[in-house]
């Protein structure tokens, strides 16, 4: 009997035991992970611009590589187009050509029409003194009868005649003596400046065969190699601008209670063991292609994600995209 009782009493213990082991780990998980803070973790990141070229070409070299930090104005990358070199000789040619029509246009003839012209004219004049005089002569021979009215008519005719060819002979040296006239001129001139318009074109092609930095960072990523081809607007290479760093991270609507736009919340960098200062300045729900959770299974709604950008109060070295963020 005194066994049996031994026995019942060491279950009953253990009963007691196991119950009472249960009910403290119940409180400690209570009391511990029950009232654990959610945090919301996001990341670094840094506006990037992808360097590009106008015209297609072979990469002939590289300046930079990927980590260094470029300054603006810096040489990239350099690309061989020899399509582009053979279209400023195109280019160029038209222009000169272009130039000599105008050119010919403003000076008119040359010195050996003028003077043929000129020559010609005072031909035509000695032809019309002739004329003139010998028509009077008949005149006055018709006028005392002695000479017929068809010899009359015939002297009056050839009077004209050159008279009318002094005229013709007149027009041909002022044109030859003035040149062009006002509308071919500045035709001409039209097509020059078409023709420098062409070469300023082509130069502005040739310029993006060498790649500068527009704008100050760190190059992040070189697509090409030496040697391949790029086409047309294809990248290069990706420059971060590290000056301009920000926070992205994905929170659910039933945490942005104390986060609104303009308000500064404090995020903690795992990397330097460090809180932040940051200021929200954008907010934006990801329509439902993003990350939501239902409740609706338990008669409550569904909750939707919301980027949230946020910019450092203040600088911070260090800080480089890809860094974690946690707001606790």
């Amino acid at each position: 009997m005194s066994q049996e009782k031994s026995q019942h009493s060491s279950i009953l213990l253990a009963v007691i035991g196991f119950t009472a082991v249960v009910a403290v780990v119940g409180v400690i998980g209570f009391f511990v992970l029950g009232k654990t803070d959610e945090s919301i973790q996001g990341q670094v990141e840094v506006t990037e611009y992808r360097v590009s070229s106008k015209v297609p070409g072979r990469i002939l070299e590289l300046r930079v590589k990927e980590g260094d930090y470029v300054k603006v104005g810096d040489t990239l990358a350099i690309l061989d187009a020899p399509e582009v070199r053979a279209k400023m000789s195109q280019a160029m040619g038209a222009e000169d050509a272009a130039a000599a029509m105008s050119e010919m246009a403003r000076n008119g003839a040359r010195q050996e029409q003028v003077r043929g012209a000129y020559e010609l004219l005072q031909q035509a004049k000695a032809g019309f003194e002739i004329a003139e005089k010998s028509y009077h002569r008949v005149q006055r021979l018709f006028d005392e009868g002695v000479m017929s009215e068809q010899k009359r008519d015939e002297a009056f005719a050839n009077y004209k005649a050159m008279e009318a060819q002094v005229k013709a002979a007149q027009s041909q040296y002022d044109m030859a003596r003035n040149g062009a006239r006002r509308e071919e001129r500045i035709a001409a001139a039209a097509q020059v400046e078409r023709a420098k318009g062409a070469v300023a074109e082509v130069s502005s092609y040739i310029n993006e065969t060498v790649q500068v930095a527009q704008m100050e960072g760190e190059v992040s990523e070189v697509y090409p190699r030496v040697g391949e081809l790029v086409g047309t607007g294809a990248p290069i290479m990706s420059i971060s601008l590290m000056n301009d760093v920000w926070g992205t991270f994905n929170v659910r609507e039933d945490q942005l209670k104390d986060i609104s736009i303009g308000k500064t919340i404090k995020a903690f960098v795992p990397a330097f063991n460090k809180e932040i200062d940051m200021k929200v300045y954008y907010m934006k729900d990801q329509g439902s292609y993003a990350v939501w959770k239902a409740t609706k299974a338990n008669g409550q709604y569904d909750l939707k994600t919301f980027e949230v950008k946020a910019r450092p109060v203040t600088k911070f070295e260090g800080l480089r995209p890809g860094m974690s963020l946690v707001i606790r």
